[in-house]
């Protein structure tokens, strides 16, 4: 689908031909297919247990995963000069969408949290396109003020202020996990785009306090951080999410109970189908699940990072730049769900992209599949032109050395 897209466009515009990156397609498609049986497998208890069929949940992440592989074709075909140009609109759409979501009538709350927009027939949840929104306007800044960001601390201070103020809107809904992976998004970005170590350094010196307090100001995150400590302590209640997970795990010893077969899935672990599909996956498939998955991931976000070297070398640097943070995003967001599932880390509610059920977080992901997607085309069909110039010079060296020889 993209390369036909690709190809099109290239013919209709009379341009050199470019191609999407077919690592970033390939592992993208490997996540998706899993997913999709994943979530097949671990929400069939579930839904028949509320009465809505058994397939509810695989069919509405069916439908997400179809309207966003869409919109990735088509942001696919959008030309990053343009999507560079709407950058600052952009962000102020993204401090909208946060702040609607505590409007009556247009904001949901869901489990005490207020981080939905009700679209009638569905919610949507801002957080996921502010995330890409962000990683869009932070790639223009940093080409836009290169200088200033390698050169003094107000040219860091900026970007990562503009952060912040997202950051309080999260933490104000509150959504403390997806709080934590913009900052890492963004410092990430502004380090890669030239920023002293020294001054980023200060600002986590100051940043780091400010997140320990938000982290136990309020007493269900204190609660995570405790059963996060010792979850048998309190197996029943506080740490039981976790304790099942941990469970799920253990049974799936190297290759797993067999798919379908998982036991931990049946009302004993909370949110099977979207956090904690990851434990799931280790029950079922066991060890090997979990290598399939992690290798999955490192080839999505290792054709990404390479992408955006690529990019910055070709002097691409808006492309590049992007691609750099949709690479973080996704390798952020895939670390800490696993380290949830691995009980290596504090429970965040941040699903596994691609991979766990949710329609917002499905759907942004593979619009941000299609944007590191344009950036590869971009990529190749510059070196494409430049690799044409070259064999064109040739062509006219030898046709004036021809006679004289």
């Amino acid at each position: 689908m993209f390369e036909s897209a690709a190809n099109s466009q290239a013919k209709r515009r009379g341009a050199p031909q470019g191609r999407y990156d077919r690592g970033v397609i390939l592992s993208a498609l490997g996540l998706v297919s899993l997913g999709l049986i994943m979530v097949a497998s671990s929400s069939i208890s579930i839904a028949d247990s509320q009465n809505i069929g058994p397939f509810h949940y695989l069919y509405r992440h069916l439908a997400f995963l179809v309207l966003g592989i869409s919109l990735a074709c088509g942001v696919a075909r959008i030309e990053l000069a343009t999507i560079e140009k709407h950058a600052v609109l952009l962000l102020l759409l993204a401090f909208i969408l946060l702040l609607l979501v505590f409007v009556p009538g247009i904001g949901m709350r869901v489990n005490g949290a207020r981080r939905w927009i009700n679209l009638g027939i569905s919610g949507f949840q801002s957080v996921e396109m502010v995330k890409l929104i962000l990683i869009v306007y932070l790639a223009s800044y940093l080409v836009r003020h290169r200088d200033s960001v390698h050169a003094s601390m107000a040219g860091v201070l900026k970007p990562i202020g503009i952060s912040g103020l997202l950051v309080l809107l999260l933490l104000a809904q509150p959504d403390f996990g997806s709080a934590t992976l913009l900052i890492a998004v963004s410092l990430g970005m502004v380090w890669l785009g030239g920023a002293r170590l020294r001054n980023l350094g200060l600002l986590a010196a100051v940043a780091t306090p400010a997140l320990a307090w938000a982290a136990m100001f309020e007493d269900y995150r204190l609660k995570r951080l405790k059963s996060f400590l010792d979850p048998w302590a309190d197996p029943f209640n506080e740490g039981f999410q976790l304790t099942q997970a941990l469970i799920a795990v253990g049974r799936g010893e190297w290759f797993g109970v067999g798919l379908g077969a998982s036991v931990q899935k049946l009302f004993y672990l909370p949110e099977a189908h979207t956090d904690f599909i990851l434990a799931v996956i280790a029950e079922e498939l066991g060890f090997f699940g979990i290598l399939l998955v992690l290798g999955l991931f490192a080839w999505l976000v290792g054709s990404g990072m390479r992408i955006g070297l690529r990019a910055m070398e070709r002097g691409q640097r808006f492309g590049g730049y992007c691609a750099f943070g949709v690479s973080l995003m996704i390798a952020f967001q895939a670390l800490v769900s696993i380290g949830v599932n691995l009980g290596v880390l504090p429970t965040k509610g941040l699903t596994l992209p691609l991979i766990s059920s949710g329609g917002s977080s499905v759907m942004m992901t593979c619009v941000a599949i299609g944007l590191l997607a344009r950036v590869s085309y971009e990529l190749s069909r510059a070196e494409n032109a430049a690799a044409q110039a070259v064999a064109a010079t040739n062509e006219d060296h030898a046709v004036v050395e021809g006679p004289s020889a």
